[in-house]
């Protein structure tokens, strides 16, 4: 393990002010994870994935002429699985550092802090980028589930747009229809969701770069997550965003609303929500249980209120989402992620 993976005595001198006593720590590199209040977590039927049945054809019925009969009929289905990962670290302050600091439990505190956004940030890249080709011990991600336009190789291409761009320099937009029974996330059967954090104490030793030990306080950490899109019709990925000058500026910039608007005829159903009157969750709306959201990065956001701006789009306003102001595009709430990044490759 490299020499800087635990605080040092110069990590403590920045962390207390002249009077030898604990300052809060500017949280400079916490990033915008909206997307955890969006996402459904749902026990997985695994262990370590989840096993689902989706639908592959329904019965059309038959017309049917006096003394005819009506053929049998059935639909069709398929299984598919998708695997859970496993996110886990240590944080770990040498004692003797941390009785130094005069606060033992804020030292720590301020360490474990920096662990938990990290990871936090992890899970949320995972959820849109994971590939278990790539890395076999993270769960799959949304971009490889909507990574091509050509629907010959994948049916799900369909609910992929492109915005023109090309190269490595481009973003994603996407639309994401929260529910039990479209798009969910998983936490592994028998266990608890979300992330769990224990403290060791100073029972587990610390070691240095030529493996001597020395006692050390640790904190353990474990966030077991993985991702099911059951119904990919609810998942739409606007990708090739150019977002250079002149992908985002230029005289032919992508108009982002006509994007949003065609994206939002995908999903078989969005409910009233989407028409700003009613709540998605709403008694009377046809498709309970359903929360559509967009998410894209702030570069993206930003020039999405250019736009606006640009051509007086009354669409984009402020509403109301879970008691929060929240910017939407026709009802549909649009959320910033820091994770989803600037420099995609082109998906054809």
């Amino acid at each position: 393990m490299a020499t800087g993976a635990w605080p040092t005595l110069a990590d403590l001198t920045t962390r207390i002010n002249g009077a030898q006593k604990q300052v809060y720590i500017s949280e400079q590199l916490s990033q915008s994870n909206d997307v955890w209040d969006d996402l459904p977590m749902i026990e997985a039927n695994e262990i370590g994935g989840h096993e689902f049945v989706f639908r592959t054809s329904i019965p059309a019925g038959a017309w049917r002429q006096y003394n005819m009969g009506v053929p049998y009929a059935k639909s069709t289905t398929a299984k598919a699985r998708v695997s859970l990962g496993s996110l886990e670290d240590y944080s770990q302050i040498d004692r003797m550092l941390a009785e130094d600091s005069g606060d033992i439990d804020q030292f720590r505190e301020n360490e474990d802090v920096a662990f938990l956004e990290g990871m936090s940030q992890t899970m949320v890249q995972t959820l849109f980028y994971g590939n278990t080709t790539i890395t076999p011990a993270e769960f799959m991600g949304f971009s490889p589930f909507y990574n091509t336009l050509n629907t010959s190789n994948a049916q799900n291409a369909q609910n992929v747009i492109s915005a023109g761009g090309s190269g490595n320099s481009n973003a994603s937009l996407w639309l994401l229809c929260w529910g039990e029974r479209t798009i969910f996330g998983l936490y592994p059967r028998g266990s608890k969701a979300g992330l769990t954090m224990e403290d060791k104490g100073d029972t587990v030793p610390g070691f240095d770069a030529l493996g001597n030990r020395f006692e050390a306080y640790t904190s353990w950490f474990r966030h077991q997550m993985g991702l099911c899109p059951q119904d990919w019709r609810y998942g739409v990925r606007l990708a090739n965003i150019d977002v250079t000058t002149a992908g985002l500026a230029g005289p032919n910039a992508y108009d982002l609303f006509a994007g949003m608007a065609q994206m939002m005829l995908f999903p078989p159903t969005l409910g009233k929500g989407t028409s700003g009157i009613t709540k998605t969750d709403a008694v009377n709306d046809p498709s309970p249980g359903i929360r559509p959201v967009f998410y894209c990065n702030r570069t993206v956001r930003h020039w999405m209120d250019v736009q606006a701006m640009r051509d007086r789009n009354v669409l984009l306003r402020i509403d109301d989402y879970a008691g929060m102001p929240v910017d939407s595009y026709r009802g549909i709430p649009i959320k910033v992620v820091d994770q989803l990044l600037n420099t995609e490759a082109t998906v054809s």
